[in-house]
């Protein structure tokens, strides 16, 4: 009787599980889980007393120039990376790999996915002639067609009349200045002007210490791109480098209006691959609203042990200033949303301040700001 149930079972699983091959044979079956998710990773970078701090890349290209992908997938790929404003900077003059027959339109095709992901996008443009002057970008403008013109100054001075906002791009860019990073005769010209209101320090994995100072001598808006050709995921390594290069607007709102204001206020720093970059007004309260030092919550023979957290996404290296008796490390990484346990000797009655420099940012050629670590 066993061995007749036991066959009677086999059986019935056998018709079951082939009824339902024949079911999977016919009709059409919806994978759902293999396409990837899609959503924001938000970047923390704190605001700073009186102003936001939005996260932007003003400098990107499309299929309307020399990049390879659609205006959209510009907007898609800064939402998902965390940015708050973007700017399409497809070369103006047009270029050889330009769709044949196609007018500066990339803003428009962008502007309504932009509008539902709620992306500020500004209309731009990218001015690029060959060394001097070298490339620059307007931003702000209404007419992008309108800065193509023969004379560079011409166009220059069409997109300031515009109330565009005009960067100096990758001025040490090798393939146009490959000895050696120089302000040219025409680029204090433009300068004279008032026509150049900002300089890239950093594009795409080139960064320049003589623009730093040329910002911080002339009061130019110091900034930083991806200037992004082919796919942001496919160019850079993500992986190592979770938060993709940015421009910092300390704006008083968000909006595009708010951050043309402060562009031109030169409330601007750059982030790009662990290292900041920006006048000491705006990183010192950046660094102090991301790094705290908590009180010390163990002592253990003759020791204090205590926190140093950090809310942001941008890594600090700590540098200690001077050597001392403390046995607190000469060096160390804090990470990106870390927290590390540090431990100084105990000096009983009083509490141990500790100077340290920040490695990887800056406020002037070779300037880091100091920190202090104060163990109590």
């Amino acid at each position: 009787m066993k061995g007749k149930s036991f066959t009677f079972l086999v059986l019935f699983c056998y018709a079951s599980l082939s009824a339902g091959l024949n079911a999977q044979r016919s009709g059409t079956i919806v994978m759902e889980d293999v396409e990837r998710a899609h959503f924001r990773k938000e970047i923390l970078i704190p605001d700073i007393a009186g102003y936001l701090t939005l996260k932007c890349d003003f400098h990107m290209h499309t299929v309307f120039s020399d990049g390879n992908v659609w205006p959209t997938v510009r907007v898609d790929e800064a939402w998902e990376d965390g940015l708050d404003a973007i700017s399409i900077t497809d070369h103006i003059e047009g270029h050889p790999k330009k769709l044949p027959g196609q007018k500066h339109n990339g803003y428009e095709i962008a502007l309504p996915s932009a509008q539902m992901r709620d992306i500020i996008l500004i209309k731009g443009g990218e001015i690029s002639r060959n060394m001097p002057p070298g490339h620059f970008n307007a931003l702000f403008v209404s007419d992008v067609n309108a800065l193509d013109l023969p004379d560079y100054m011409d166009a220059l001075g069409e997109a300031v009349r515009q109330g565009g906002f005009v960067i100096w791009n990758h001025p040490g860019w090798r393939r146009q200045q490959p000895d050696t990073t120089k302000w040219m005769p025409e680029h204090e010209d433009i300068y004279r002007k008032g026509w150049m209101h900002g300089i890239e320090v950093f594009n795409e994995k080139e960064w320049y210490p003589e623009a730093v100072q040329w910002a911080l001598e002339k009061d130019l808006a110091i900034t930083g791109h991806s200037d992004i050709h082919e796919s942001y995921n496919y160019k850079y390594n993500t992986d190592l480098y979770p938060v993709r290069p940015l421009t910092l607007v300390f704006a008083r709102e968000r909006s595009e209006a708010s951050i043309k204001e402060a562009m031109f206020a030169r409330r601007t720093a750059t982030l790009f691959f662990n290292r900041l970059v920006g006048k000491k007004e705006f990183i010192d309260p950046l660094v102090s609203q991301s790094v705290k030092v908590e009180p010390s919550h163990f002592s253990h023979e003759g020791y204090l042990y205590f926190n140093i957290r950090n809310s942001s996404d941008i890594e600090f290296t700590f540098l200690k200033e001077s050597a001392d008796s403390s046995e607190l490390p000469a060096r160390f990484v804090l990470p990106r949303r870390g927290t590390l346990v540090l431990r100084a000797k105990q000096v009983k009655g009083k509490a141990q301040n500790y100077l340290y420099r920040l490695e990887n940012v800056l406020t002037g050629v070779e300037e880091h700001p100091v920190f202090m670590i104060r163990v109590q």
